[in-house]
């Protein structure tokens, strides 16, 4: 077919414009897909500063409590003394004060920022060095003898001499904390003390018990008993320790009233 150039010259602006419409679209979608990758970039962008505004939260909070409560393994040290049976009745004691270790296990079940709640299981052992057999059977104007039977005669408990105790106890405790790193609290419970015959049982039952005039029955049996005292601790800056101070005062049935006061180092699992 043969085309005039007239006719040629009109179709030729219409024909000069689809190339560039062409042209055109490819600029139009990949700035659609420019934007796209560019909102895409931006919510990107914004789930990592929410992420990081939240991890920052995090860890502003771990660094603001710095503390760990929880099952903890605890440690004490310190000293015990008995008041009553085994105290001075004149003479001076009849059993001295002795050394005090014991190791505890427990749990805050409670944990809030100014108060915390916790039980405890302890076991702890007691040396005390006691009277030897000849001032307890056969005192002099200055000295008070035993009794065999607990004490009933006013006497003081007839005894082996040293003392070994061994006491298991279970606590309630409830602390709150003024300061931050600082616990006051105040503990309850009960337990089981024995204390185990240290001599030969054949020379306690055929010499020792004829002199004290019967059996005093302290060494083989267990005694109930109830304490309640007070702890302070202090949370270290070094992460799961804690030191602190306990004080308990306890009546052991058949036994007697005692105190004792150690010092304590707990790790927090």
């Amino acid at each position: 077919m043969i085309v005039s150039p007239l006719f040629a010259l009109t179709l030729s602006p219409a024909l000069a414009e689809e190339p560039v419409s062409l042209a055109a679209r490819p600029v139009f979608v990949g700035a659609v897909a420019e934007d796209d990758e560019d909102d895409a970039d931006a919510e990107e962008e914004d789930d990592g500063s929410t992420k990081k505004k939240k991890s920052s939260k995090g860890d502003d909070e771990r660094r603001i409590r710095e503390i760990v409560r929880g099952f903890y393994a605890k440690a004490n040290v310190g000293a015990a003394a008995y008041l009553l049976n085994f105290g001075d009745k004149g003479s001076g004691n009849a059993v001295g004060a002795g050394t005090l270790v014991g190791f505890s296990f427990g749990q805050d079940f409670v944990d809030t920022e100014k108060q915390s709640m916790a039980w405890e299981l302890t076991l702890n052992q007691g040396i005390h060095n006691g009277l030897a057999l000849d001032p307890q059977t056969s005192p002099n104007q200055t000295e008070v003898g035993c009794d065999f039977a607990a004490g009933a005669a006013g006497g003081y408990p007839c005894t082996e001499g040293d003392l070994r105790t061994y006491a298991v106890q279970a606590t309630y405790e409830f602390s709150a904390y003024p300061i931050r790193r600082i616990g006051i609290g105040f503990r309850a419970g009960g337990g089981a003390l024995y204390s185990p015959l240290l001599i030969d049982s054949t020379s306690y039952s055929e010499v020792v018990i004829p002199a004290m005039g019967g059996d005093p029955q302290i060494h083989n049996s267990i005694h109930p008993f109830g304490v309640a005292g007070i702890t302070m601790e202090y949370y270290t800056k070094l992460s799961h320790f804690s030191i602190g101070i306990d004080a308990d005062a306890f009546y052991a049935v058949g036994w007697d009233l005692g105190f004792n006061g150690s010092a304590a180092l707990k790790y927090t699992f």
